[in-house]
């Protein structure tokens, strides 16, 4: 297990504007306020979306795309350096008008209304290749 101490630098919350990319929003708060590391929480509501599932044995993303209004039960993730840029990395629970929920990475998907807390940390995280997962990791 690899793990460091963290110290906070400030804490942001911040609405995301209806239309736009939820996962670019978020990088765009990360981009405004410096933030090289950070962790984030966020909730509400999308016009559609698209998760991934990453399948272990052939270390490949599969999309599960949604054409539809749903709910953001739960949202987190954190921000780190990805090759130039900062980088949301970025999980939610999903429910449709039934209650039933979808999870898994979120790549992009349409806000509706949505709301973000982020902690930002007083140094970097940079992701770098896992021969392993064959993922981005960071630490």
């Amino acid at each position: 297990m690899n793990y460091r101490a963290v110290e906070t630098t400030g804490e942001y919350v911040a609405r995301l504007e209806t239309g736009a990319d939820w996962r670019a929003e978020i990088e765009s708060l990360a981009n405004d306020v410096e933030a090289d590391a950070a962790w984030f929480t966020a909730l509400g509501a999308v016009q559609d979306a698209e998760l991934w599932f990453y399948d272990q044995d052939t270390c490949e993303y599969a999309p599960i795309e949604f054409d539809e209004s749903l709910e953001v039960a739960s949202c987190v993730g954190n921000v780190s350096w990805l090759d130039d840029g900062r980088f949301a990395h970025t999980h939610a629970v999903l429910s449709d008008d039934e209650g039933v929920t979808y999870a898994g990475h979120l790549n992009e998907a349409t806000v509706w209304a949505g709301e973000v807390h982020m902690r930002v940390f007083a140094y970097s995280l940079e992701r770098e290749y896992d021969e392993t997962t064959e993922l981005d990791l960071w630490l």
